[in-house]
């Protein structure tokens, strides 16, 4: 993990300097902060820009990290993914942290963490999916700008009652994830490429493997854990990947240790009746609301025969097929979400 290492990743000569390689980050959505974090502590000459850039999206992950303390405090949902993931790069470098992913043991206390995210911060559009069916799993996603919205990209927390949404096909959703912290992160990892166009990791999913790398693994206890939550495929493939590039250090005996459970797991997805794809269900925002402090739990009420009102603490949508709802559709919808407050 160092800046020799992410020349390499950049496919950046050397000789071209610090300021080429910085370029070549850019054409990465954060990787530009992380190659900055790298220079800072080689001691490369910056300017008042620059360090400025590196402090704001320091800031940004420290804003992350107290968000998340705070809310695993009062309402018991808890950071997956990204911030845990940053937590074990080494000190003074720094990974890029777009969204602060938390998962909630339960809806209740989801919806405890968007009133407090939208009591405590101007958040200005609320995304708000379905996972799966009877019994579904909620997804919602708050955005708010940055100090400088036009500098910086605007903070988005997604909050979510399952750890791993699975594929909607041959892997469930799991909406637990109970693992060490650093067999956690390679989980997170690995779904991430679940059911994707299988294309190869990008230079932060090396630098993550890379990270991870310095911790220590238990082979055998990893690789089983690996395996219960249907990933045994995806992590091979990410370390076979990642070998090219990084030392795996103990993730080398945990990919040995994976051999034996690749053909089960292709044998459990090959096998697996066919099963109707369960798309997300996406809401279309109808109107935000006072919070219903009350409330511990969204309401679903039938609509058509293809639409669904799902009325939330914070705000109702309308739950429509993938092509969407016509204007006519979303008229009748907001009609009817006025009768239903008239009765209430």
């Amino acid at each position: 993990m160092n800046t020799p290492l992410l020349y390499r990743l950049l496919d950046t000569d050397p000789a071209a300097g610090p300021a080429e390689l910085l370029h070549r980050a850019r054409a990465g959505r954060h990787l530009p902060h992380l190659v900055l974090s790298a220079l800072a502590g080689d001691g490369v000459r910056m300017g008042e820009a620059a360090r400025a850039e590196l402090g704001r999206a320091r800031e940004r992950v420290a804003r992350y990290a107290r968000l998340a303390a705070g809310l695993t405090r009062s309402t018991g949902v808890r950071a997956i993914r990204g911030l845990p993931l940053a937590g074990c790069y080494p000190a003074g470098l720094f990974r890029p942290l777009d969204t602060l992913d938390l998962v909630a043991p339960d809806e209740a206390a989801l919806w405890q963490a968007v009133i407090r995210l939208v009591t405590d911060h101007p958040v200005e559009h609320i995304d708000v999916s379905l996972l799966g069916e009877r019994p579904h799993h909620t997804a919602v996603t708050l955005h708010w700008p940055a100090e400088d919205p036009l500098a910086d990209p605007w903070y988005r927390v997604h909050v979510s009652t399952a750890a791993l949404p699975g594929d909607g096909r041959s892997v469930p959703v799991r909406p637990f994830l109970v693992a060490d912290e650093q067999v956690e992160c390679l989980i997170a990892l690995a779904e991430s490429r679940l059911g994707g166009p299988g294309l190869p990791p990008g230079p932060l999913d090396l630098l993550d493997i890379a990270a991870l790398a310095g911790r220590p693994f238990e082979a055998a206890e990893t690789a089983e854990v690996v395996a219960a939550y249907r990933l045994a495929p995806e992590v091979a493939c990410l370390l076979d990947h990642a070998a090219q590039h990084v030392a795996l250090g103990p993730l080398a005996a945990v990919r040995a240790a994976l051999a034996p459970e690749l053909a089960a797991e292709h044998r459990r997805r090959g096998g697996a009746p066919t099963v109707r794809r369960v798309p997300a269900r996406h809401g279309a925002l109808l109107r935000r609301t006072v919070i219903r402090h009350s409330w511990g739990e969204a309401r679903l009420l039938g609509h058509t025969p293809d639409t669904s009102l799902l009325l939330t603490p914070v705000a109702d949508y309308l739950l429509a097929p993938a092509a969407g709802a016509s204007p006519a559709t979303r008229t009748a919808a907001l009609d009817a979400l006025h009768h239903w407050d008239s009765l209430c």
